[in-house]
């Protein structure tokens, strides 16, 4: 009975050693800080493509990755992070150059100043649901990202969040959203259309600027500010519908710079849709 029991300890052993590595990169691989009830991975040691972060070292939860971790891995394609992270911080994947997806875990609720910045082979990103704020610069430079997931728990887009992500199509922004800040979707050449919510109420200075494939654009009641540039050189942009009034004290100048005088036409003209042709700068009410 002894032998018996021996053995079978043996065996459950060799068969978690066996197992853990085809699931998880080895602990070795991973600089740490070790707090007195979790983990937060500081840095990456190994030179794997594809990395599996463990939910658990020396038995203590991985519940952070902090900032620069794996920044600059440029030989990194695919990254695994566990349900136990509940922070990703400043720069934590900034140029990771060959990374291209990313599944968010569904702790998270705030993705870092700079996350995934000059990820330029990330073609999808997945956001869950608990995800309150998409931070300044967090996927700026993504040339290659042609779709992300924004889900109904994010209050605000951050300042240059997708700057420069000139494969993006299309973006709808969920009703939770209040804010959409500077350059958020500057230089998103690609994008040819864009779904503002009814709770936004400020949109951000050259947010949506250098746009040149958007073509219209609707602007729900409940904006009571935009700022300057905010649609600036959208070259295609045709048709702009205001569904509210913005007061003129809220309504720079220069928002639709580039485009003519639609500021003016809309504080004479009042709520409506307004028409331009194709490359002219006259725009009249429908």
């Amino acid at each position: 009975m002894k032998n018996k029991t021996v053995l079978t300890l043996i065996l459950i052993a060799a068969l978690s050693v066996s197992a853990y590595p085809q699931q998880y990169d080895d602990e070795i691989d991973f600089e740490v800080k070790l707090e007195w009830n979790s983990v937060t991975i500081t840095g990456y040691l190994g030179t794997k493509q594809e990395v599996r972060i463990p939910p658990r070292i020396q038995n203590l939860p991985v519940t952070r990755i902090e900032a620069a971790a794996f920044a600059g891995c440029a030989g990194l394609t695919n990254i695994t992070i566990p349900d136990s992270v509940t922070s990703i911080g400043i720069s934590a994947f900034a140029e990771c150059i060959s990374l291209t997806s990313i599944t968010i875990p569904y702790g998270v609720t705030s993705i870092g100043i700079y996350a995934f910045a000059g990820c330029e082979s990330l073609t999808s990103v997945t956001i869950p649901d608990g995800v309150t704020i998409i931070a300044n610069y967090a996927f700026s430079g993504c040339w290659s990202l042609t779709s992300v997931t924004i889900p109904d728990s994010v209050t605000t887009i951050g300042d240059n969040a997708f700057y420069r992500c000139t494969s993006l199509t299309s973006v709808t922004i969920p009703n939770s959203v209040t804010s959409i800040g500077y350059m958020a979707f500057n230089c998103c050449t690609k994008l040819t259309s864009i779904t503002i919510p009814n709770n936004v109420t400020s949109i951000g200075e050259s947010a949506f600027a250098i746009c040149h494939s958007l073509t219209s654009i609707t602007i729900p009641d409940s904006v009571t500010r935009i700022e300057a540039a905010a649609f600036a050189f959208c070259a295609s942009l045709t048709s702009v519908t205001f569904q509210g009034t913005i007061p003129s004290s809220g309504f720079a100048d220069e928002v639709f710079d580039g485009l003519g005088d639609l500021r003016g036409k809309y504080l004479s003209g009042g709520i409506g849709t307004y028409m331009r042709a194709s490359g002219g700068s006259v725009w009249t009410k429908r």
